[in-house]
This record gives C-alpha cells, structure tokens and sequence, in this order.
C-alpha cells in the first residue's frame, strides 16, 4: 500500500494559506503510508514531467487534521517517491486545529 487512504475531496475546513504562506512552513519528512489523499486521479503529464516544479512549490502540501495527515498538493511527487521505492516525502505540513 503507498498511501494510508485515497479520499475524494478535502474532508477538513478550509485553512485559507495562499503559496506564499505555504513557502513560510518549513519542510519535513512525512511518511508515505501515513497521508490520506485528496485527489482520486493523477495527471500523468505532472508526473512524468522532469520540471513539474518550475511554476510551483518544490515540497508536497500536507494538511494535519484530526490525527490524520491529508495530501493537499503534490500528488504526482508523492506518486513519484512511491515509484523510486521511498517511504518518505519531503513536506510542508500545515496544522488546523480541531474546533
């Protein structure tokens, strides 16, 4: 199994971080098996693409909430990672606190 979940949609509230907020969390490590994904198809083009980075940001977006850690963008890196045999992807993981 690559990842823990595959989800259609964004279960959590919406945390309004525009790309320039996402660029100020610093990156870690996440687990493969422990993201939940929120996209159900893949873009292959992204993923094959050598330069899938060039307009957007070099870590995956991952969103904790409730205990669980939702993939939010970088898919096709995560996908990527998986096909490399990596366990880990590099993240900026964002917190949204349970109300």
């Amino acid at each position: 199994m690559i990842f823990r979940r595959v989800n259609d949609g964004r279960p959590y509230p919406d945390h309004g971080l525009a790309q320039r907020d996402w660029a100020e969390i610093s990156p870690s490590q996440v687990r493969l098996d422990d993201l939940t994904t929120t996209k159900t198809q893949l873009d292959l083009e992204h993923l094959l693409d050598d330069d899938s980075t060039y307009f957007g940001d070099l870590f995956a977006h991952v969103v904790a909430w409730n205990g669980e850690l939702f993939l939010e963008d970088g898919l096709h890196r995560a996908v990527r990672a998986a096909l490399q045999q990596r366990a880990m992807l590099h993240a900026r993981v964002h917190t949204i606190e349970a109300a």
